[in-house]
């Protein structure tokens, strides 16, 4: 029969023939393998355990953590003075909204390249992306959330972007408004043209470039100074 042939000529090839035979060594059953595997997990938990590290399920939290931590450095953000324990790697922004909570700085690209991350540093605008935050140890730090009093009233430029409609999404908005503010305070809003040219740096994937170029002209005045 073409089966039992078939059979024959792999069995002639060295092929392992099922039934026929101790079974080779190198075979393993589902089931052996399922135990091997358990065996092999339960030797690496206990050899973390022997280094002193230790395994917990989700909601035992391990009691004593190990942190990333490697060093703690104080900032001043919108006039309040707080340290914070940092990885030397992180960005300025990511420590302002994760570990400090202010969101008002936007991850735009990452990159430098689209002005939603920008907050002033000592008076001066930076992209917070590209700023590590061990640079801004002990100096000042303002964000949209510092830019006017909580209960007080908007700052000029943040009325003047509501009264000239110069947002849509709203997501570039506050690095719009903190790079404004700071063009203001460069002295480099004498023009529409100049206004343009020093909010290069600032994306607005919507497009409303001519609504906060009037708004800037319009609170440029009431803004000097500030």
């Amino acid at each position: 029969m073409p089966l039992v042939g078939a059979q024959a000529k792999r069995d002639a090839a060295g092929a392992p023939n099922i039934g026929a035979g101790p079974r080779p060594a190198s075979l393993l059953t589902r089931r052996e393998f399922t135990a091997g595997s358990i065996a092999a997990a339960t030797a690496a938990a206990g050899g973390l355990s022997a280094l002193g590290i230790t395994c917990s399920a989700p909601g035992n939290p391990v009691s004593d953590p190990v942190t990333n931590a490697d060093a703690t450095i104080r900032l001043i953000v919108n006039g309040a003075s707080t340290e914070v324990g940092i990885d030397l790697r992180s960005s300025l922004l990511d420590v302002l909204r994760e570990q400090l909570q202010l969101t008002g700085a936007k991850k735009g690209c990452d990159h430098g390249q689209c002005g939603a991350c920008t907050v002033h540093l000592d008076g001066r605008r930076v992209a917070s992306c590209l700023t590590f935050a061990v640079q801004a140890d002990g100096r000042e730090i303002t964000t949209i959330e510092g830019l006017s009093p909580k209960d007080g009233p908007l700052h000029p430029m943040q009325q003047a972007f509501i009264d000239q409609d110069a947002l849509q999404c709203g997501y570039c908005t506050p690095g719009q408004i903190m790079a404004a503010v700071a063009c203001v305070r460069e002295g480099n809003a004498g023009s529409a043209e100049q206004i343009r040219e020093y909010m290069s740096g600032n994306l607005c994937r919507c497009g409303a470039y001519s609504a906060i170029v009037a708004a800037i002209q319009q609170a440029a005045p009431a803004s000097e100074g500030t």
